[in-house]
């Protein structure tokens, strides 16, 4: 039961990488003109350490690269 509460933090964190996201594009629009290959490595790098310690069950680092990807990622949408 204990896994269930962890997991369903972890999942509610990484939700809550969706408006930091956003809030960071906003404040932050000249870097990403000039880094936009560079966000796009840290995402596809993230992703790629995501599986593996999904494959290997590090929860935290698993969680701690998701929500990298998803701010990452949301910055570039906006």
């Amino acid at each position: 039961m204990e896994e269930l509460y962890k997991f369903l933090m972890g999942i509610a964190l990484l939700i809550l990488g969706i408006p930091i996201g956003n809030l960071l594009a906003k404040m932050t629009k000249e870097e990403l003109k000039s880094g936009k290959k560079y966000f796009k490595s840290i995402i596809l790098l993230s992703l790629i350490g995501a599986v593996v310690f999904l494959i290997l069950g590090n929860d935290a680092l698993l969680f701690s690269l998701l929500f990298i990807a998803i701010v990452t990622s949301r910055s570039i949408k906006v």
